[in-house]
């Protein structure tokens, strides 16, 4: 593996004592994406089923009166004497009815994640809380601090008073984060309040222990501090609200450790595809351009030539009124169509008329034929 930046590893009065290699997992790419998708579903891990009573609404004898009556045929409360006589039950659109689709205990509450995945998405949130940017542009207070991700001493795991761990949080300048947090403490909005869920407070450093000689105790009190095992490392502290970026303070055991978690038994860290991602850089850097050919030069092109007796387009680039004239030669052509039809039809009404005449006259000549000389009435002379 190549050399990896140092880190600076700071005493508890916030000197620098020494440094140490920076954890190959704090370079895996960014996948706020990976990260947003895991949080999601890790933060329905927690839930507790609720569910509606199994007879709400449906405790009362209602049944539907049926057509006939010019009412809904909604199932309606029986007997007299009181004014819920003959009232709607039962349905999600009547008073004191049960809900629509009431809800049942056996939901799938919780989500099956890939554990690929879920590593991958700590490890995208272990890097960017190594990144300033990213730690700031989640609202994080790191003025002060000299450096990130800042390291501390391993005997920071047996601080064991909360006013030392105060102390070493205002020498390495992260007490601006703590009151940050402290400050933000308000009721909530909503019945939470009434659910053991008064409070509402940002979040302020995460302190990532090796082994607890009494660290817990020391910064569990402190407004905003969460703590953890580098063991037992957490997206939903790491990324809070599925956001990269958590200010995280580590003891220099803790972030020695990573390598070994990250690293052991064959597992292969993320890495990205590309070690630049920025293309125009790489396309326009002297080695690719000394070895790659020149530009050809761009093929001659000519305009695409139309027959205009055949292409409407070509035609009305040639005469203007071409479009005028096609319009008025479909009107004549309408127009000969409609005359047609009555053409035909003033010749075919002539011929019935001819046929009928001449059939009248064959109808004669034969009774003519038959009674000799004919006079008026069929009369014959003899």
């Amino acid at each position: 593996m190549a050399a990896r930046p140092l880190v600076s590893v700071f005493s508890l009065s916030g000197d620098k004592a020494g440094e140490t290699t920076l954890p190959a997992v704090m370079t895996a790419p960014l996948r706020p994406d990976v990260v947003q998708f895991v949080h999601t579903n890790m933060n329905k891990n927690k839930r507790q089923a609720y569910a509606v009573a199994i007879r709400a609404g449906k405790q009362v004898s209602a049944s539907s009166w049926g057509t006939g009556r010019a009412v809904a045929r909604i199932p309606r409360v029986g007997g007299g004497g009181t004014s819920r006589s003959g009232q709607g039950a039962f349905g999600n659109m009547c008073r004191g009815g049960r809900m629509f689709a009431p809800t049942k205990t056996w939901r799938k509450w919780h989500k099956k994640i890939n554990i690929n995945q879920k590593r991958y998405a700590v490890a995208s949130a272990l890097a960017a809380s190594a990144i300033p940017a990213l730690v700031m542009a989640r609202g994080h207070k790191i003025d002060e601090v000299p450096e990130v991700p800042l390291v501390l001493d391993t005997g920071v795991e047996s601080t064991k008073k909360t006013s030392v761990a105060k102390d070493i949080l205002n020498a390495i300048g992260a007490m601006d984060d703590v009151e940050k947090a402290g400050d933000s403490k308000k009721i909530r909005a909503g019945k939470g309040k009434m659910r053991n869920r008064r409070y509402t407070m940002r979040r302020g450093p995460l302190v990532i222990y090796a082994a607890n000689d009494g660290i817990e105790q020391a910064f569990r009190n402190l407004p905003g501090v969460e703590l953890c095992c580098v063991d037992r490392l957490n997206l939903l502290q790491l990324a809070p609200g599925g956001h990269m970026g958590r200010f995280c303070v580590w003891s220099q055991a803790a972030l020695d450790k990573l390598d070994t978690i990250y690293g052991e038994d064959g597992k292969r860290i993320p890495t990205a595809a590309m070690t630049n991602a920025d293309l125009a850089r790489l396309i326009n850097s002297d080695e690719i351009q000394s070895v790659i050919n020149p530009a050809k030069p761009a093929p001659k092109t000519y305009p695409a030539k139309a027959n205009p007796l055949r292409s409407i387009v070509a035609l009305e680039k040639l005469d203007a009124h071409a479009a005028n004239k096609r319009r008025m030669a479909q009107k004549a052509q309408q127009d000969r169509e409609a005359n047609k039809a009555q053409l035909l039809a003033k010749k075919r009404a002539d011929r019935t008329a001819k046929k009928a005449f001449k059939a009248q006259g064959k109808a004669f000549m034969a009774i003519a034929s038959k009674q000799g000389d004919v006079c008026a009435n069929g009369f014959t002379i003899e």
